[in-house]
Formats: structure tokens, sequence, C-alpha cells
């Protein structure tokens, strides 16, 4: 898919940390409106009530089917691997 420009859209799998320290991924276009979305409690019932959530981390990837597989990989692993196997497996944006 490509914007206006002729540029490709990027995708990006984020981290948040929660209010109680949990950990959220999720998927978007755009991190820093969507992290906004979630503290105004518009962006997910997860998050609505763990808020105010502060972004850890996020990677760039070429297209949403790639960015969905590694949020699918990213929720798989251990709260303590989480941002660093983001790191591992992300375009550097």
């Amino acid at each position: 898919m490509t914007e206006g420009g002729g540029k490709s859209k990027k995708w990006f799998v984020y981290i948040l940390r929660c209010s109680d320290d949990t950990l959220y991924c999720g998927v978007t276009t755009d991190v820093e409106r969507r992290v906004k979305e979630h503290n105004s409690g518009t962006a997910s019932r997860y998050t609505r009530s763990r808020r105010p959530v502060t972004l850890k981390g996020y990677a760039a990837f070429p297209d949403r089917g790639t960015a969905q597989r590694m949020e699918h990989a990213v929720k798989r692993r251990p709260s303590g691997e989480k941002l660093r196997f983001l790191e591992e497996i992300g375009e550097r944006d």
C-alpha cells in the first residue's frame, strides 16, 4: 500500500508499559497517535483500566501482515524478553 507520494506505508509493532507494570503489545501505522489513544482510553479495553501507559519500544516493518506476525511472536515471549526480541527483529527506523 502506498501513500500520496508513492512512499510505502510502514507498520509498527509497539510495546507499552501499563500503570500496573504489565506490558501491552500492538500494531499501528502511527505510534505517537496510538499511544495518545491508549492514554485517552479509546484504544483498547486492556489499557483503558491500566492508564497511564508509556511507550517502551517499537520496531518498523514493511507491511501489515509482517507486523501482525511479529506482534504474535512478541506476545508469545516471556515479559522479560519482549523488548529485546522486538529490538532484534525490527527494522531500524
